[in-house]
């Protein structure tokens, strides 16, 4: 079944238009692409608020092909980080995210973010959505002073928990299970007479992983991988190694260090 997403209508009609073209011309170039965001967010759990772009994930190695049919139809296409994020910008002001992994350098737009798609139509054209699964694995990890995305993470699980894989979406948290359990405990807080959309053999798994695990490492602050800006000083200070930087993390140390420091001249730090 092919849904719809929902009516577009208070977005303006230039935007429309970007966006629906935008569309064509990845399709246009066969470059394979999900709809995410606002507006998958709006498909997945019925919360439908307009935001100020438009967010497109693809797989790393698909960027340069994907950055070049923007600019060969006359549009300004950047990388703006180079571990996971760049922009198309239409003369308006209007622009398009292309996504190929998260913030955090950790939820890397793979082959298992298509295989589980969905079909749907986003201003007449065809398009294929994140799923609910990664949707809250990224979103699991926004959690800066400015923007914390954890009502969007409750919301998905409240539409979907009865019908998610449970055992990938344990796969996609990895190590990194313990934040899977914090934002299931805070569903169960937020709706506590839908406690039942979380199976109970994935509590009773993540309170078993719970009991039986040893001593933390003193040396280790996993922060960075929450907030960009707001562990600066457990880096500078106190010592701790930047747990986005290394083997078998998702950036380099320049980039870590470009993607703190945005967030300083933001504000937000």
């Amino acid at each position: 079944m092919i849904a719809a997403l929902p009516t577009m209508n208070d977005l303006p009609f230039a935007t429309q238009e970007f966006y629906r073209e935008g569309i064509r011309l990845l399709n246009g170039a066969w470059v394979p692409f999900l709809v995410g965001g606002a507006y998958a967010l709006a498909q997945c759990a019925g919360v439908v608020r307009h935001t100020k772009d438009f967010d497109v994930f693809l797989r790393e190695r698909d960027l340069r092909r994907a950055l070049d049919a923007f600019e060969r139809a006359g549009y300004r296409a950047e990388v703006t980080f180079t571990h996971w994020l760049a922009k198309v910008v239409h003369p308006d002001g209007d622009f398009i995210d292309v996504i190929f992994s998260s913030g955090n350098g950790l939820c890397k737009i793979d082959d298992g973010w298509f295989e589980h798609a969905s079909k749907a139509t986003f201003l007449g054209e065809p398009v294929l959505l994140c799923p609910a699964e990664e949707t809250i694995w990224s979103k699991a990890f926004v959690c800066e002073r400015e923007r914390f995305d954890g009502a969007d993470v409750n919301h998905v699980l409240l539409a979907c928990g009865r019908s998610l894989d449970w055992r990938r979406l344990l796969a996609r948290f990895g190590p990194h299970w313990r934040m899977l359990l914090a934002h299931l405990v805070m569903f169960g807080f937020v709706y506590p007479g839908e406690r039942a959309a979380v199976p109970a053999w994935v509590m009773a798994e993540l309170m078993r992983r719970l009991s039986e695990e040893g001593p933390g490492d003193r040396d280790t602050c996993n922060g960075p991988l929450l907030s960009r800006t707001q562990y600066r000083r457990d880096l500078q200070a106190q010592g701790y190694a930047d747990v986005r930087v290394g083997d078998g993390s998702g950036m380099t140390a320049q980039e870590a260090h470009d993607w703190t420091e945005a967030g300083v001249r933001e504000g937000h730090g």
